[in-house]
């Protein structure tokens, strides 16, 4: 027992006191982190075009763990990738990103976990860059109603001109079948005018061999 109040229980105690002493200064640093948003907000928008590129590559250099946590921060996410998130923060410091800098030093000192908000800020202004980029990226081709109606528009002259076609063909086969059926009456005029040709010439020859018979009976036999 004497042991135990000698010994034991001061080292937990202690770990105790240091682990509330590093939340009381986590909470220190927030707040002073959040006393200065509005300045660097400021800093932010002014910068906004020249750290564009700088952002993007320290972005893409990163894992992929920091990557999705820029994205979407969360505490057990920052406890767990602490040093890829630290390393991430020390990059931004290089480029001078607004914030990094208060943000880093805490997190070296209480860790990431402990100093949420200010780090969810910076990978907020961070990922509106990435956010943007892989909008204009992925965005699929956009067909405009102009486009549209001219297609359409084609559509209908090809089929119109289809249909125009097939008649053509229609009307084409069509003459091609009608003259033999055409020339048929006139045979049957033809042949028919001969046979009342010849009708007209049986009664004349008829008549003629009468009055040959008549005038013969007629003549008194020779002596």
């Amino acid at each position: 027992m004497g042991y135990w109040k000698s010994k034991v229980l001061p080292k937990i105690k202690k770990v105790f006191d240091k682990n509330s002493t590093k939340k009381s200064g986590a909470a220190e640093a927030s707040k002073l982190f959040d006393d200065s948003k509005e300045e660097y907000n400021k800093a932010f928008e002014e910068k906004k075009t020249e750290l564009q590129t700088k952002v993007t590559e320290v972005y893409e250099a990163s894992s992929a763990e920091v990557k999705s946590l820029v994205k979407e921060p969360n505490e057990a996410g920052l406890k767990k990738n602490s040093t890829s998130v630290q390393k991430f923060l020390e990059e931004l410091v290089k480029i001078d990103f607004p914030g990094s800098k208060p943000v880093s030093e805490a997190c070296s000192k209480f860790g990431p976990a402990l100093v949420p908000g200010p780090v969810s800020f910076v990978f907020e202004k961070v990922s509106t860059f990435i956010v943007t980029e892989e909008k204009v990226e992925d965005a699929p081709p956009t067909t405009t109603t102009e486009e549209t109606s001219g297609v359409k528009e084609r559509e209908i002259v090809v089929e119109e001109e289809g249909k125009e076609k097939k008649k053509e063909e229609a009307e084409e086969k069509t003459e091609s079948v009608d003259p033999p059926s055409s020339s048929a009456p006139e045979t049957v005029e033809e042949k028919s005018a001969e046979e009342v040709a010849k009708e007209e010439e049986k009664p004349a020859e008829a008549a003629a061999a009468t009055t040959s018979a008549e005038k013969t009976a007629e003549e008194p036999p020779k002596p």
